[in-house]
């Protein structure tokens, strides 16, 4: 049985800094594409960051340069860095996981999420 589950989201001031965690069970990080989504109240849920089973790391425009995914195989956890946030980027913010995907930051692509973490960067 596959879980997931995020952690390390809150409150920051706008130019602050968090890192998300999405620890799994049940799959290997390594052998799975991975990815974090995120969904601001009356919007669609959108691909912020994804991560391939090569290493190879994608990201939105509207996060390039700011976010960084990463992943500790050891640990089976994935990290999203998140730094200058800005209001905009206040969202429930989610880790997802699947394997052989060709759309990395679609999220009707992925099968396993976690429940969740949420951002609020104040102004």
């Amino acid at each position: 049985q596959v879980h997931v589950m995020e952690s390390g989201g809150g409150l920051v001031q706008a130019g602050g800094s968090l890192r998300l965690s999405c620890t799994v069970s049940g799959l290997t990080v390594a052998d799975t594409a991975m990815g974090w989504f995120r969904q601001a109240p009356g919007q669609e849920r959108e691909g912020v960051a994804a991560i391939d089973t090569d290493g190879t790391a994608i990201y939105s425009e509207s996060v390039k340069g700011r976010f960084t995914i990463s992943q500790d195989k050891d640990k089976n956890t994935l990290y999203l860095q998140m730094n200058n946030l800005t209001p905009e980027d206040t969202a429930m913010y989610y880790c997802a996981a699947d394997f052989g995907l060709a759309r990395l930051l679609w999220p009707d692509e992925y099968n396993y999420w976690g429940q969740g973490t949420q951002v609020t960067v104040l102004s």
